[in-house]
């Protein structure tokens, strides 16, 4: 699965806060990964599944992570997880690591290359390409889903 796929450009990431995006796995799961502004060590932006591990919480619900004093900010308990390395320290959420995923930065662009992870589109699941698999379903007008 390693393929390179440009997914946006650093100063974008720094503008709006975080970029969210859909990847799939090899055995063609989905996850919503953030990309996030870095400044340790000389990266630039780092990339996490969107997921707060301690009670599987969206960090960005999709209108982009809230980021308060340089930390990712769990909306259900208000941890803070460190950019750059994925570590919360407090909150509910103390000891737990955002999982990474991997990309590069060259000439300003972020690119997904992650061996285990193909990209599928800007955005979160079931706001992209249409294809998250219940295209074949009918659409309801009741608020009952079946």
């Amino acid at each position: 699965m390693a393929e390179r796929t440009r997914l946006t450009a650093v100063e974008t990431v720094r503008e709006e806060g975080s970029w969210l995006f859909t990847i799939e796995d090899r055995h063609g799961d989905r996850e919503e990964v953030i990309l996030v502004p870095c400044e340790d060590d000389g990266a630039e932006v780092e990339a996490w599944v969107n997921v707060c591990p301690h009670e599987a919480q969206r960090l960005d619900p999709g209108f982009g992570a809230t980021i308060r004093e340089g930390g990712i900010v769990c909306p259900r308990h208000g941890s803070l997880f460190e950019p750059c390395t994925g570590d919360c320290d407090n909150g509910e959420a103390a000891g737990t690591t955002l999982r990474p995923v991997e990309t590069v930065v060259e000439l300003g662009s972020v690119y997904l290359v992650d061996e285990d992870a193909r990209f599928r589109h800007a955005g979160g699941i079931g706001s992209g390409d249409g294809d998250d698999g219940d295209d074949d379903m009918p659409g309801s007008t009741s608020h009952i889903g079946f």
